[in-house]
Formats: structure tokens, C-alpha cells, sequence
């Protein structure tokens, strides 16, 4: 599939305001408890600061954000919720959570076989919403939720949007919508503070690509290559190039997912440029093909650690 997304032709979004800073947690893992999160009336504590605050405090400081990604519910949300605390507490910047989806179009067979996992645990949006409520007072980093279209639609578009807001979530990304269909999601996310972040890839033509740039909020989410998610052996040289010419229309941070799986990936595509990097299939396979879900974490803090090391 040619991932050069239908949602590459947008409309400018208006600023989102965002809230303070809250500083990360030396990275500590204690032994893991599997246990339930039951939902809660409301926050019981400040949410952490949006996608754009988080990354104009991380360019005063000289540094790159780095952004993992899991799939919500693989191998079941006890789990998940563990996850996220320790890519919270371990240096990760902004944490991307993928909604399990039937027809997940624009990701490998690795995010494939984890949303299918997930689905036959039965795992559904209310229940990912109830943990994320439970969970997200306790990290230092922002949330952001990654979700085909479908699901949007048959929740209704401002209900989902006040529900992942209720729920803590900052930013959302929707990988499958077209220009034709975003009217009412880009107004929606605006009026519930969430940063809607777009996509551009390798083959989205320049005056596209200028579209998109202005109209994403949070950050722009570049594409390292045609195809889907998935890890590779190398990042390609374009990259570099793409970087350089999305820098030349806006101030506004990049961030490179799709393909980067290795310290050295993100090393290099830091040093292209990159204002953040995106880490998704190398997580995912390290929790859902874990001999336990114990064992997962285990992994899952050593490859984090790793990460945040080659950004420093």
C-alpha cells in the first residue's frame, strides 16, 4: 500500500493552548503487579504539558524528543498501563498509544498481529479509556492516541474527542482520513484541546507537503519511507533531504516514524535534524512476543534506555 495518506491535504488549525512542563522520573521499574484500572470520576491530578509545550521546552534544551509507540491491549491492558509508566520513567517525551483496529491499514505485520492480539482479549475503547485514567496522573510525559478513522466515526466525532480529553489524552493522530472528511475532526480537536498531528511522506508533492505543515499541530509527523509500519535494516537517505526541505517552510518540529528500530537509527536521524523520532514495531514485538508480560517490561525498559541514551 502506498501510504502517501488521503490526509495530506489539509486546512490550517488554529493554536491549541497548552499546560506547564512536569519533569520526568529517574528511570526506575519495580516488580511488576498485573492488576486491573477500574474507571475514575475525573483526573486526580494535572494532566503533563501538550505536544507543542513539550517540544518547545525540549528545543530550549538542545534536545530530541523520542516518542514510543504501543499497541494498547498486547498482550492485555494490565500490562499496557505498566508499559506506559515505564516509557514515562525511562525519558520518553510524548508516548504514542495505538487503538487496536480490525482493517489497520497503514501498519506491518507486527502492529497487525499486535491489534489482533488485542481484539481477541477483547479489547475495546471504553476499557482503554478507563485505564488510561488510571494511568495517565501518573506519567510525566503526554499521551497521544493513534486511531484509524472508523472508530471515530461510530462514537461520533465530539464525543470521542471529549472522551479522550476527559481521559487525559493530548494529541491524536489518524492515519487513514481524507482532506474530504476532516472538516468536523479538525474543529472538534480544536475545541477540545487536543493537537491533531498530520502525516507527510516520501511521495506527498511539495505544495502538499506545505499544506499539511501548516495546518499540523503538536508536531509534523514525517513518514522515513512508501509503505507501512514496520522495522528495517536501515533509515533511507531521503530522509535527511525532506527533513530539510519541510524545515524551510515552518518552525514547527518534525518528528520521523516508520521504520526506525534501532539506537543507531535514532541516532542518525537525529543528526539529520529530526526534532523527534518515532520508535513503534521494535516496542511492540518486544511486549507481544515476550515470553511473560514481566519478561516484556524487562525488555521493554532496556531497548527505552538504549534509545534515550543515542539521544544523548
Amino acid at each position: 500500500m502506498d501510504i502517501a495518506f488521503k490526509s495530506s491535504r489539509f486546512l490550517p488549525l488554529n493554536k491549541i493552548p497548552t499546560t506547564r512542563i512536569v519533569s520526568p522520573r529517574p528511570c526506575t521499574i519495580s516488580v511488576f503487579q498485573s492488576k486491573r484500572f477500574a474507571p475514575i470520576a475525573a483526573l486526580t491530578a494535572s494532566p503533563a504539558a501538550g505536544l507543542s509545550e513539550t517540544f518547545n521546552k525540549l528545543r530550549e534544551q538542545g534536545k530530541v524528543a523520542l516518542i514510543p509507540y504501543i499497541t494498547a491491549g498486547d498482550p492485555d491492558l494490565s500490562t499496557t498501563a505498566e508499559a506506559l509508566k515505564v516509557l514515562s520513567t525511562c525519558g520518553s517525551d510524548i508516548i504514542e498509544l495505538g487503538v487496536p483496529y480490525s482493517d489497520p491499514l497503514a501498519d506491518g505485520p507486527v502492529i497487525q498481529a499486535a491489534a489482533t492480539r488485542a481484539l481477541a482479549r477483547e479489547t475495546n475503547f471504553n476499557a482503554i479509556i478507563s485505564m488510561l485514567k488510571g494511568v495517565i496522573p501518573e506519567l510525566s510525559c503526554p499521551v497521544s492516541l493513534f486511531s484509524y478513522y472508523n472508530p471515530i466515526l461510530k462514537r461520533g466525532i465530539e464525543n470521542f474527542m471529549m472522551t479522550i480529553r476527559d481521559a487525559g489524552v493530548r494529541g491524536l493522530v489518524v492515519p487513514d482520513v481524507p482532506l474530504e472528511e476532516t472538516a468536523v475532526l479538525r474543529e472538534e480537536a480544536v475545541k477540545y484541546n487536543i493537537e491533531l498531528v498530520l502525516l507527510t511522506t516520501p511521495t506527498t508533492p511539495k505544495d502538499r507537503m506545505k499544506n499539511i505543515v501548516e495546518a499540523s499541530e503538536g508536531f509534523v509527523y514525517l513518514v522515513s519511507s512508501v509503505g507501512v509500519t514496520g522495522a528495517r535494516t536501515s533509515v533511507s537517505g531521503r530522509v535527511q533531504s525532506l527533513l530539510e526541505e519541510i524545515k524551510e517552510v515552518t518552525e514547527k518540529p518534525v518528528a520521523v516514524g516508520f521504520g526506525i528500530s534501532k539506537p543507531e537509527h535514532v541516532k542518525q536521524v537525529a543528526g539529520w535534524g529530526a526534532d523527534g523520532v518515532i520508535v513503534g514495531s521494535a516496542m511492540v514485538k518486544l511486549l507481544g512476543e515476550a515470553q511473560s508480560p514481566e519478561e516484556g517490561l524487562k525488555e521493554l525498559e532496556t531497548f527505552t534506555k538504549s534509545l534515550r541514551s543515542a539521544l544523548s
